[in-house]
């Protein structure tokens, strides 16, 4: 068992934690969520190097625990000449590898007490990671992951998901008690990420998985860890029970929140009432009731409820463009494009999208996805046009590309085209950044806040056409849902590489799909029946479908301050999620 009590941790900048409490116990598969910048990596890394850190609190982890650990940046080393079996089995090779030279030196040693010795603790370390099967575990995994034929691969091949998943085989491998992934999920395709919940949960031991994916969240754990503004809770289940819990709690809260306002009304007109009637008429009995009216309503003011967890703040996101096109403009045109490095990854490629069309790329990881759009933006491929009026705002998964990490956000927004550092703060505030941090160096920042400030960049520049490269990747939950309605409001034309399922079939008018080395169009319905069909039931799209409409419904009655209409529908949720 992993325990954490009262623990409260600060940055010179930020305070992070106050009085934070959880526990992860034997067989827990814990998901790890909260807004960018919360402080999840940092806690991460308490829990990996406790003595880096001085914080307040108890962290009690038996000296005995062994850990395993995949960092959401790990890179492929290209200069790596092992295969992908030799990289899983490395540290299985080596004990092997130690013991075999324990036998060589006993056919000669004089001293073969001491070698006995050396060779039992050999093999008894060897026993406990099931060392003797590791050649038929490795195999399996590979299998689960459909990444067999990888298996005599040179790791330095290999594209980012595939290695990320390598990894991930590598550390369950060694049977760590405790397995902390930090967004393992980050720019997987969706075969790999389907192969990265297989893995997830089939581990049988604890699980702590920072993560903002919803696909994820939604099938592989069952215990929530939800930190936010400097607080954290536990929560045993589901995402979609978490969720679902929150939703109601929600509702409760604005019910009170409504009487609460009531009352406060009432007890305003009473004291404007006796303030009134006290510059008429100055009978003492008079003042001693309108002080208590006045202390009643701070005391109202004050038992107002607070709840972080329950309605986080969502940043504002919003595009607009200087000059719109109009809607039977071709804005991008590509016809008989072509891409390789090593090998060939696009030949014949052709397609066009018009002004007010929304378009995901959607492809394995390797297929050129990024290549292509990188060329459209540049915009000095003899294959590609881009109409003459449209203006270009671009967002790459490679945050330095679109960000200088050595300018404050400040400086950042100046060099952008802000003309004041008032006009900056003003608008950064409305993406969720205040105070210190816009002092902040951006190489400083999370992914996260990288990519919210990079979204912030490319809705300040007016553009008519959006290149988004993974928008997704490191945002939360909340930023994801902010973004997918921002897409949805706006009026140009965006071409999206994600692999974000839901931000996909949320936003996207169609998607093109790379097969065989070239695009082919696809239609929403399609996707979402492809998607389907491959990794759930025939039930499980229109019982998922059928969830959002309620929520929708549910949305709209709180909106109303209809709270019989929304516990009704409430009671239906809840049935859909049983079935789900």
């Amino acid at each position: 068992m992993i325990k954490v009590d009262n623990l409260s941790f600060s940055f010179p900048q930020k305070e992070l934690y106050t009085n934070i409490s959880f526990t992860l116990e034997e067989g827990q598969h814990c998901a790890f969520i909260g807004t960018s910048g919360s402080g999840k990596s940092t806690l991460v890394d308490i829990l990996l190097e406790p003595n880096n850190y001085l914080f307040d609190g108890k962290l009690e982890i038996d000296p005995a625990c062994t850990i395993g650990y995949v960092s959401q940046f790990s890179q492929v080393d290209r200069a790596e000449t092992m295969t992908v079996f030799e990289y899983i089995g490395e540290t299985f090779i080596e004990m092997q590898n130690e013991i075999n030279a324990i036998y060589a030196e006993m056919e000669t040693t004089d001293d073969m007490d001491a070698l006995m010795e050396r060779c039992q603790l050999a093999l008894d370390a060897f026993d406990a990671v099931d060392g003797h099967n590791f050649e038929n575990t490795i195999n399996k995994q590979l299998n689960l992951a459909n990444l067999m034929k990888l298996k005599d691969t040179d790791v330095s091949s290999l594209s980012g998901g595939e290695f990320k998943l390598v990894q991930v085989m590598k550390e369950m491998l060694g049977r760590p008690d405790l397995m902390i992934m930090d967004e393992p999920d980050v720019f997987l395709d969706f075969e790999n990420l389907n192969a990265l919940k297989k893995l997830i949960n089939s581990h049988k031991g604890m699980l702590l998985v920072v993560t903002h994916n919803r696909y994820l969240l939604n099938h592989c754990f069952n215990k929530i860890i939800h930190l936010e503004n400097k607080e954290l809770q536990e929560f045993d289940g589901r995402y979609i029970d978490y969720n679902f819990s929150l939703l109601q709690t929600k509702i409760e809260m604005q019910e009170i929140a409504v009487a609460e306002a009531e009352e406060v009304a009432r007890n305003e007109a009473l004291i404007d009432n006796l303030r009134t009637i006290a510059t008429y008429n100055s009978d003492e009995s008079r003042g001693r009731a309108l002080k208590a009216r006045m202390k009643l309503q701070e005391r109202l003011e004050a038992s107002r409820i607070k709840a972080p967890f329950v309605d986080v703040k969502q940043p504002t996101i919003h595009f607009e463009m200087d000059q719109p096109l109009t809607e039977d403009t071709v804005v991008v045109s590509v016809q008989n494009y072509g891409a390789a490095f090593d090998e060939l990854l696009l030949e014949n490629v052709s397609f066009e999208i018009g002004a007010t069309d929304k378009v995901a790329i959607i492809g394995a990881n390797g297929t050129g996805k990024t290549t292509l759009l990188r060329d459209i933006a540049k915009n000095n491929h003899e294959s590609i046009t881009i109409h003459t009026d449209a203006k270009v705002a671009y967002l790459s998964q490679l945050q330095d590309e679109t960000l200088q990490g050595s300018n404050t956000m400040l400086h950042e927004f100046i060099e952008a085209g802000f003309a004041t550092y008032d006009d900056v703060r003003a608008y950064l505030a409305t993406h969720g950044f205040e105070g210190e941090i816009l002092n902040q160096k951006i190489e400083s920042l999370s992914g996260g806040e990288k990519n919210i400030l990079q979204l912030a960049k490319v809705a300040a520049s007016g553009a008519n056409l959006l290149l988004l490269d993974e928008p997704t990747s490191h945002l939360d939950i909340y930023t994801q849902i902010a973004l997918e309605k921002a897409i949805i409001d706006y009026k140009g034309a965006i071409l999206m590489i994600s692999h974000d399922f839901y931000s996909v079939v949320n936003g996207m008018d169609y998607v093109l799909i790379i097969d065989n080395k070239t695009i082919r169009k696809m239609s929403m319905r399609k996707f979402r029946q492809m998607i389907y069909a491959s990794h759930f039931s025939k039930d499980y799209l229109q019982a998922e479908e059928k969830k959002k409409a309620v929520e929708m419904q549910i949305e709209l009655a709180l909106k109303d301050t209809n709270f019989e209409k929304a516990k009704v529908l409430v009671d239906e949720l809840e049935e859909l999620i049983k079935a789900l």
